[in-house]
């Protein structure tokens, strides 16, 4: 069948059995509307392979297999999702399912030599090291389009004096175009979290760090909001202090908050 053909989303829970996993962070987005306007904010895919992690009842598959993408794969983490991913395959080959640990995953594994997006409601409890995980591991995605807690997506698109603005912001943006592109809010959600959502789009830079600087970022940004109230001088003081601000041009009385990404990258070089 395709997926128009299916039962509803809530049907074939009921069906199975299944409710949402508290333990595994699940939280379903069952309205077909939303999930094909994320796809759309996604795409066009133009016969590329698009990576889904934590699929669930396979409400964002369902749009991503009526999509332009070449191959959708699904990492799904909780068995019991399994048979009922299953049932969207068409036979047509462009659905796998993989049981597995995204965390773990080797993603070039998966996808290689195709380049590929990464299309996923995340689970809230790993977000953001999954996030991490693709923004500094050896595998380079196509295209991000993410969702996460609106706490979670604000962080990563914040800019220089923000509140939300830190670490995370920093290293994805060095690495990535990210915008915010979409808000859900929590009644949006089967069953509905505590917070809202929003979706974040992150398409990797022409000029994005190797890997060596990639890793300074990291070592400079932990130390530089691990205590974002005192001046760099102070808070980068194991890292070389007032000297490496100087060699970075950068004003040694200056805090984390006000730092732009390109100043991040020159202190993580001069580091």
């Amino acid at each position: 069948m395709s997926p128009i053909d299916l039962p509803s989303l809530r049907e074939t829970l009921d069906a199975h059995g299944l409710l949402a996993k508290k333990s595994f962070g699940q939280h379903f987005l069952l309205d077909l509307n939303v999930t094909r306007k994320i796809v759309r904010l996604a795409g066009p895919f133009e016969g590329r392979a698009v990576i889904e992690v934590g699929p669930g009842p396979g409400g964002l598959t369902r749009a991503l297999l009526e999509s332009d993408a070449g191959r959708v794969v699904l990492v799904e983490k909780d068995p019991r999702f399994l048979p009922l991913l299953a049932e969207l395959d068409d036979g047509t080959g462009r659905l796998t399912v993989v049981e597995a640990d995204a965390l773990k995953v080797r993603e070039a594994e998966l996808v290689e030599p195709i380049p590929a997006h990464v299309v996923s409601n995340l689970p809230y409890n790993v977000g953001t090291p999954l996030l991490i995980k693709w923004l500094t591991g050896p595998w380079t995605p196509h295209a991000l389009t993410l969702m996460f807690q609106k706490e979670v997506a604000e962080r990563i698109t914040a800019a220089p004096g923000d509140d939300a603005y830190g670490r995370l912001a920093v290293i994805a943006q060095a690495v990535c175009e990210a915008k915010l592109v979409m808000h859900l809010p929590a009644a949006a959600f089967t069953p509905p979290p505590k917070v809202a959502s929003a979706v974040v789009h992150l398409v990797p830079r022409a000029d994005r760090p190797d890997a060596e600087t990639l890793k300074r970022l990291e070592r400079v940004t932990a130390a530089a909001f691990g205590q974002r109230r005192k001046m760099l001088r102070s808070s980068l003081k194991t890292l070389g202090g007032a000297a490496l601000c100087e060699a970075a041009g950068i004003e040694p009385d200056a805090r984390a908050e006000v730092i732009d990404g390109a100043g991040f990258l020159r202190l993580a070089r001069a580091l």
